[in-house]
């Protein structure tokens, strides 16, 4: 079985007390966290922050203390692993990276979890991540 790992991150915005997420619509059609493969000797914050930026280009600060790992089998015989970290965005210019991400989008956390998110482990981790957000990181705004 062949094993393939990726990074990425659960991008939380905090506008006037309303939390957003950073989502990208594939072009497979899938919305999920921008996210990619880890390159030569890359850490995985490393990977994690090139490929927000890649696929959205946005900045991202990572924030310590959170980092799941979603496992799963997207094709025969292959293995995947992906892990994410909760992060906040530097800049807000969003753009997408053209051939591989359609949408590049905030979207509020409800929005995301009813309609948007493709995946159930997704709706887990983005919950995961809120919990994580709210108790260590809320600010009023």
């Amino acid at each position: 079985m062949k094993f393939d790992k990726s990074c990425g991150a659960v991008v939380l915005r905090n506008v006037e007390s309303k939390l957003y997420v950073l989502l990208v619509q594939q072009t497979a059609g899938h919305w999920t966290f921008p996210k990619g493969h880890v390159e030569n000797n890359e850490t995985e914050i490393e990977t994690a922050l090139r490929e927000v930026k890649e696929e959205t280009n946005v900045d991202i600060k990572i924030i310590e203390g959170f980092r799941e790992i979603s496992k799963y089998s997207p094709f025969f015989n292959i293995s995947k692993e992906v892990v994410f970290f909760l992060a906040e965005p530097i800049n807000f210019d969003i753009k997408n990276q053209e051939g591989e991400i359609d949408v590049v989008e905030w979207v509020d956390i409800e929005d995301a979890l009813v309609n948007k998110l493709s995946h159930e482990i997704n709706r887990e981790i983005l919950e995961k991540a809120v919990n994580f957000y709210i108790n260590n990181c809320w600010k009023y705004k």
